[in-house]
């Protein structure tokens, strides 16, 4: 009875998962452990991790497998990279389903890993660039942004830091000291141009491509998240990029945020008030950022539309 305790009590500080060491330590027999696994008591998670509460689902057993394949490789094992923005909460770039997990040269060599799964990688980072996101050892924000921008390609790497920004996970002045951080690193100087393009007032990586594309087609907006009042000031709605000049809104519609019944009938009556008050709204959707004319070339008739109705 005492071990069953010592193991739900390691167990309860890990949200459910024990190593097979932690097992050990506690009393049980490898002929034990091997057991409650072939008989459903407990679910092998990874190499040697084992979730023993009852299976999380969702978003919790994605974080009971992450945080399986940390604790299995031993105490210098940590989340890096897309891992680690997951668990910060940044978007923004495609996910695989794969667990980047570090361990320090001398350690990792001998390292195996045999769920396919799991990245390894041999980086070493010291105490003070790492912190603890549900019981899973983590590069911080800070750190994992400066490291994934350095391997991402424009476009993706400039969403995640707006979507770091927007989310408050980092704070402008960290995203000023991220080109220290980068020093000396192979693809820092594609990064610090990133830097320059990031915006915290983008919502979505759709928003954030969408921008993008508008740039990259020579007809970039001058407002981000543009409120747009009657004279009376009125509220009547806020365009996610605007062009002042022109009264022309795009919003990048994203399928998840705008398929509810309550939101598309929020959109249309907000569209409704914005083109009553003299405003072109267009609006964009993710296939239309894999074109790279077709954003722009769109913004640009609506602009010059709106110019000659105006001459």
């Amino acid at each position: 009875m005492e071990r069953q305790q010592v193991i739900r009590g390691v167990a309860a500080r890990q949200g459910g998962v024990v190593t097979r060491q932690q097992a050990l330590g506690a009393g049980f027999s490898r002929h034990e452990i091997d057991n409650l696994v072939a008989f459903g008591r407990w679910r092998r998670l990874s190499r040697a991790a084992y979730l023993i509460e009852p299976a999380a689902t969702g978003g919790g057993q994605r974080l009971s497998r992450i945080r399986a394949a940390v604790l299995s490789l031993g105490p210098h094992a940590h989340a890096v990279l897309a891992t680690a923005a997951e668990l910060h909460g940044i978007g923004g770039f495609s996910r695989t389903g794969a667990i980047h997990v570090a361990l320090p040269g001398r350690v990792a060599r001998p390292a195996r890993v045999k769920e396919p799964a799991v990245v390894l990688h041999q980086l070493e980072h010291a105490a003070e660039a790492l912190t603890v996101i549900g019981g899973v050892p983590v590069t911080t924000a800070v750190r994992t942004v400066a490291e994934l921008i350095l391997r991402e390609r424009r476009y993706p790497a400039v969403a995640l830091l707006d979507s770091a920004l927007n989310r408050g996970v980092i704070s402008e002045d960290e995203l000023l000291s991220l080109p220290a951080l980068m020093r000396g690193r192979r693809g820092v100087v594609a990064a610090r141009g990133y830097i320059a393009e990031a915006n915290g007032l983008a919502q979505s990586p759709l928003e954030t491509r969408t921008r993008l594309r508008c740039v990259d087609g020579g007809v970039r907006p001058d407002a981000l998240q543009i409120e747009v009042r009657d004279s009376d000031g009125y509220l009547l709605g806020i365009g996610d990029l605007g062009w002042r000049a022109g009264r022309l809104i795009a919003e990048a519609d994203g399928r998840t945020p705008h398929a509810a019944p309550d939101a598309l009938f929020n959109d249309r009556r907000r569209q409704n008030r914005l083109t009553n008050a003299g405003w072109t709204i267009l609006r964009f959707t993710w296939p239309d950022t894999l074109t790279p004319d077709y954003i722009p070339s769109v913004v640009r008739r609506a602009l010059t539309t709106r110019a000659l109705r105006r001459s």
